[in-house]
């Protein structure tokens, strides 16, 4: 729970604020980059909203904040209308869920909408009312977990969405033996016809992608630097092998896709082939690395 006692001295003054139990895991910035920026190793307010927009995107991230560390002087009446608001459409049928959770150290989760059933792609944080509107928008047939860093509240989420869980067997934990359908071997799974698994062990030995049209949902495998204006991996969190990361990175050049959506960095748009040249320049600096 935030506390205006522990308000960061970096904040502007007025109404948002940041205080001292930041995680510096960028939800904030990356959402409302407008009114939140990294000063000090963690996030503050460097601009107050002034308009209705900035607003609701302020609220929006206080709610997705996993650490509660965001808050208010005053308390917003308007709060309603910003949990109202999620998940928050991306493009297309894809939704960002928001809510992150502490314990997948504030990873994003998505929601791919579908007359055949909805997807979710890792678990955000389970609170009531993001679970009314994930229900408006239709039944969930899977919750589909990239690898076992972001899995959150998945139990939560599977008892009462009634859904399958989806994870590679490299990557199942005691927190994840229970789950319904569980992967095997280094082989693309069709899992329907627009939905398609994609092995890429690396940051983890199970870690796994998924192909949904235009976009690529990539976990913890591949995101987007605004910082370098490029697609990045991570070599210092690279917990299994940065070579067979390279592999896997390898892989992706035979699928054409617009979106990278991850579950840590930056997601990012491009068209297929200027996405084909941003994956090759990940590779060939993760070669040189």
């Amino acid at each position: 729970m935030v506390h205006l006692n522990q308000r960061r001295p970096q904040n502007v003054s007025g109404d948002f604020y940041v205080d001292n139990t930041c995680i510096d895991c960028d939800t904030c910035r990356w959402m409302t980059p407008e009114v939140f920026r990294r000063i000090g190793g963690q996030s503050a307010v460097y601009h107050q909203p002034d308009n209705d927009i900035e607003r609701m995107r302020s609220l929006q991230a206080l709610l997705a904040c996993p650490t509660s560390s965001i808050g208010t002087v005053e308390k917003p009446r308007d709060i309603k209308e910003a949990q109202q608001s999620f998940p928050i459409r991306v493009a297309a049928n894809v939704y960002h869920c928001g809510y992150h959770a502490e314990n997948s150290y504030g990873a994003a989760s998505y929601l791919i909408v579908r007359p055949e059933g909805n997807v979710m792609v890792d678990s955000p944080r389970f609170t009531s009312p993001l679970v009314k509107q994930i229900e408006k928008l239709g039944r969930v047939r899977y919750l589909y977990l990239t690898h076992k860093d972001d899995v959150a509240d998945h139990q939560k989420y599977y008892e009462h969405l009634e859904c399958d869980r989806i994870v590679h067997h490299d990557d199942v934990t005691s927190n994840t033996r229970s789950v319904e359908i569980q992967l095997t071997g280094s082989e693309p799974f069709q899992l329907a016809s627009d939905l398609l698994i994609i092995p890429v062990p690396g940051h983890t030995r199970g870690h796994t992608v998924l192909l949904h049209k235009q976009f690529l949902f990539t976990g913890d495998h591949l995101a987007w630097s605004d910082n370098r204006h490029s697609l990045v991996a991570w070599r210092d969190v690279c917990w299994y092998s940065w070579s067979e990361q390279i592999k896997s990175m390898r892989k992706l050049t035979k699928y054409a896709f617009e979106w990278v959506l991850p579950g840590h960095g930056r997601r990012h748009y491009a068209d297929v082939d200027k996405m084909q040249y941003l994956l090759h320049q990940c590779i060939a600096e993760m070669e040189a690395a």
